[in-house]
């Protein structure tokens, strides 16, 4: 039905051949085209998706990492630069 307002066909003859409204076809005909939209927009997935996604959760690892180094330093600093250390000589 909705091929056939694609295809040109008046919307007014169309919903009144299947009985439905007219603002009714309408909605199904923008849902068809937003659809199919959307997929066209689509890829298919290959090998560097995998590799992009392991490499942003390996990001992810790191800065987590570095986010709790970072506050163990500054607990061990006392939020204070660290001092320069004497011999103990």
């Amino acid at each position: 039905m909705v091929t056939r307002l694609l295809r040109g066909e008046p919307l007014e003859v169309v919903a009144r051949e299947l009985n439905v409204t007219v603002a009714r076809l309408s909605e199904w005909r923008e849902r068809a085209l937003a659809a199919a939209a959307s997929a066209m927009k689509e890829r298919e997935r290959d090998e560097r998706d995998e590799e992009i996604a392991r490499l942003k959760a390996k990001v992810g690892e790191i800065t987590m990492a570095n986010e709790l180094l970072e506050g163990k330093i500054a607990a061990l600093e006392g939020k204070r630069p660290l001092a320069r250390r004497r011999s103990r000589r």
